[in-house]
């Protein structure tokens, strides 16, 4: 499948104005396009909230020549070395400053590729910037984070509904030029479920779009994650029903579900046992971060849970 097939990478900001962030963070990378340079970044936050595309958008008002290597695909040191010397120590082509967009940052080896990476940063500080992205920035060790400014990707609930309006408003102009018939009530349940993850949201809306409509039809593919059963299996201590529950939601984002148990716990956990069951949900959705199936790490939680939780 073609990038460019992609909605995401088609329709993707060009300019720090277009891209849906709150206004202080876009506020703060407008100053840096206008001062006409970039410092060396880390920019946190959970996935898809726009840290590429930022990145990427100030570079193109710019007019940078700048490559983007994703620290999770192409993170050794030797592919990571031949790809930035290569581009580094070249003079650019539109005679400024260049820059490497460093993708998931945080899956690079803490021991031996992020130590380069420092020296890299070091070696070509008068030619080429660094923009490294994370969803976890403790993983990146402290000598990056001293040579780079640290921005958070936080959202508070007012800044969520604003942009979840303008996810909407974009998604609905997107639908419109692809010539999609759609149900305006059926993406806002969209944007509602998968906000603030705006890939996800285009991505679940072109998958969705392949009939050419989109309508109530596929509001069974999009409904909220509901407890009620699980938490019933859970105290009945039923392991086959806990697991067919985890089948059933397993489109759902683990972290989605880590997140809903959190909050609604005080309604099913005993008082005593609420401290336990958020050591327990912590383990599980630090680990998530690593496995390779998220189905048999979230049944694997739940277990625990039923174990160990006492539910009223």
């Amino acid at each position: 499948m073609r990038d460019d097939f992609l909605w995401t990478e088609q329709f993707r900001p060009k300019t720090v104005k277009d891209t849906i962030l709150p206004d202080e963070l876009k506020q703060t990378f407008q100053q840096f396009v206008d001062q006409g340079n970039i410092p060396n970044l880390i920019l946190s936050g959970s996935a898809g909230v726009g840290k590429t595309t930022i990145a990427r958008a100030m570079l193109e008002e710019l007019d940078c020549d700048y490559i983007v290597i994703n620290g999770s695909m192409n993170g050794n040191i030797d592919t990571l070395r031949n790809q930035i010397q290569q581009f580094a120590s070249s003079v650019s082509l539109q005679g400024g400053r260049k820059y490497v967009i460093l993708d998931e940052a945080d899956y690079l080896n803490a021991n031996s590729t992020q130590p380069a990476l420092r020296n890299f940063m070091e070696e070509y500080s008068k030619n080429c910037g660094f923009i490294l992205t994370c969803n976890f920035k403790n993983r990146i060790i402290e000598p990056l984070h001293s040579r780079c400014s640290v921005i958070d990707f936080k959202l508070n609930k007012e800044d969520k509904l604003g942009l979840a309006a303008q996810m909407f408003k974009r998604a609905c102009m997107i639908l419109t030029e692809q010539n999609i018939q759609f149900d305006k009530a059926v993406v806002a349940e969209v944007v509602k479920k998968y906000f603030p993850d705006n890939r996800r949201v285009l991505n679940e809306l072109q998958r969705y779009s392949v009939s050419g409509v989109i309508d109530t039809g596929i509001l069974s593919n999009v409904q909220e994650v509901t407890l009620s059963k699980l938490v019933k299996s859970l105290k009945d201590k039923n392991f086959t029903e806990v697991r067919k529950w985890v089948g059933e939601n397993s489109d759902a984002e683990a972290a989605d579900i880590f997140r809903k148990i959190y909050d609604k716990s005080s309604d099913f956990v005993a008082a005593g046992s609420i401290p336990q069951l958020v050591l327990i949900l912590a383990d599980y959705q630090h680990k998530a971060a690593f496995v390779a199936d998220q189905e048999i790490n979230l049944t694997a939680c739940l277990v625990e849970l039923m174990a160990n939780v006492e539910f009223t």
